[in-house]
């Protein structure tokens, strides 16, 4: 450290700028290292009611088991083929649709999100954060080390000793790397232990979580073949099924099989998510139309109305709704192909079914919205209103939910709330010049001091932050 101190004890600005510039380009290291998508915040994320709601039954006794509240607890969705899922962010779970999508039975995706529930109850995120300071400390200071020996090396014009710093700033990055990486595997073996008394708490089968390592542990053998075990995050496969396999069969409930209503629940949805993700040949193909069974007919009429094919779509549609009319989220579908195909007044009624069934969605509310402004009808758009302020209660961070009730307030000639829906609209969009000259616009429009006003001058405040 005796040249960094020298370099501060003389005061060279020049120096000074170099090292603060070496130590930028370390850091910038670092950041160019991490993931296109995580870099910006954003995810592929998708929102779909029937998905969401499934996943709600499949961690309901689960987190109950682990102490937690459900409501406290989300699952995120993101449209991503891989097998995946993870926690972060507090009590946020995230699984991928190939999980979905790959797992032929519910217990699989269950078993997963008892896993990630262990990482929740047993406070791992909090643990790793503490872990991850202590080795920012670590690095840093081995980077300070190194950067030291760089400018002291090139500056008396050794080359060698500007090349040891730089070893040196490497190994004590690759040591506060390898110290994470023991504590969370740690943290996956925590995890899969209190999945299992999760499972076994709530009468589940671990079969089906077993099963999944099992698939993830083949598809993953010749590209671990080389690799050490010390810079894995996770256990290695084999080694992580051969702990579980003995404590999961020795579970009373190890060869329960889940019930028929959740296994076609769980098949209409990897059924939903063919008929939205695949391309209409794929559809067709894997859900032919020799196959008269609820989820193919469902994949198949997805697949008809996104290529414009309505008419062909809603005879399928309305077959489904006779077998199971008790379904909102058949009605829904039909609503939405409606809508989309132009015909908004006549997907009101299928909407209205779909709210009647399950009057709580948020989602589903958003959509009966968006089929009344499309109307036209100012009566329809105060309806509309009324429906997005109940959306609030649980979809308040939507953008759309903002863009629909300005348009609506727009069709009502309420102008100052439509600018003022426009700025919180941008401001999630992340659109801050326009949320700055729509809460400005609304602001004027309303009297000081009241709560519309208050709200576009918080929007004006975040927005003009750096």
């Amino acid at each position: 450290m005796e040249a960094v101190e020298g370099m501060m004890r003389n005061r060279d600005p020049q120096i000074i700028r170099r090292l603060i510039a070496s130590l930028l380009a370390v850091m910038m290291a670092f950041v160019g290292a991490l993931p296109a998508q995580a870099q910006s915040g954003r995810l592929p994320l998708i929102r779909d009611a029937e998905i969401e709601g499934l996943m709600r039954i499949y961690t309901r006794p689960i987190l109950k088991a682990a102490g937690l509240n459900p409501k406290a607890v989300r699952v995120y969705l993101i449209s991503d083929p891989r097998i995946n899922a993870f926690v972060a962010g507090g009590q946020r779970i995230f699984i991928n649709t190939g999980l979905l999508t790959e797992s032929p039975t519910p217990n699989e995706v269950i078993g997963v999100l008892a896993h990630e529930t262990g990482h929740i109850a047993g406070g791992h995120l909090a643990r790793i954060g503490s872990e991850l300071d202590r080795a920012s400390v670590t690095a840093i200071v081995g980077m300070l080390v190194g950067l030291a020996a760089m400018v002291g090396g090139a500056a008396a014009g050794q080359s060698e000793a500007a090349q040891a710093g730089q070893g040196v700033m490497m190994g004590s990055r690759g040591l506060a790397q390898r110290n994470i990486l023991t504590y969370q595997r740690s943290m996956e073996s925590a995890a899969d232990q209190a999945a299992l008394k999760y499972l076994k708490a709530t009468g589940q089968s671990p079969k089906g979580m077993l099963t999944l390592f099992e698939k993830l542990a083949s598809q993953s053998i010749a590209t671990l073949q080389n690799v050490s075990p010390y810079v894995m995050s996770h256990p290695m496969p084999f080694e992580r099924i051969r702990n579980l396999e003995t404590a999961a069969k020795a579970s009373p409930y190890f060869d329960k099989k889940d019930p028929p209503e959740l296994m076609l629940r769980h098949q209409l949805m990897q059924a939903k998510l063919a008929g939205y993700q695949n391309s209409a040949k794929a559809v067709f193909r894997d859900y032919p139309t020799s196959d008269q069974s609820m989820p193919a007919r469902y994949a198949r009429a997805i697949a008809m109305y996104r290529q414009g094919d309505i008419k062909n779509a809603l005879p399928v549609l309305d077959s489904l709704i006779k077998d199971l009319p008790e379904n909102p989220y058949f009605w829904e579908l039909k609503g939405q192909a409606l809508l989309e195909s132009g015909r908004p007044s006549e997907a009101l009624e299928p909407i209205r079914k779909a709210m009647k069934l399950l009057p709580n969605s948020g989602l589903i509310q958003i959509l009966m919205a968006q089929a009344l402004i499309g109307t036209n009808n100012k009566d329809n758009a105060k309806e509309a209103v009324s429906l997005l302020k109940k959306a609030q209660r649980t979809e308040n961070d939507m953008p759309v939910l903002y863009q629909y009730l300005g348009m609506a307030y727009g069709k009502m000639g309420d102008i100052p709330r439509a600018e003022l829906a426009t700025a919180e609209f941008a401001m999630l969009r992340g659109d801050r010049k326009l949320a700055l000259d729509k809460a400005n616009a609304a602001q004027k429009l309303f009297k000081t001091g009241t709560p519309e006003w208050t709200r576009a001058n918080d929007i004006l405040t975040f927005a003009s932050r750096k």
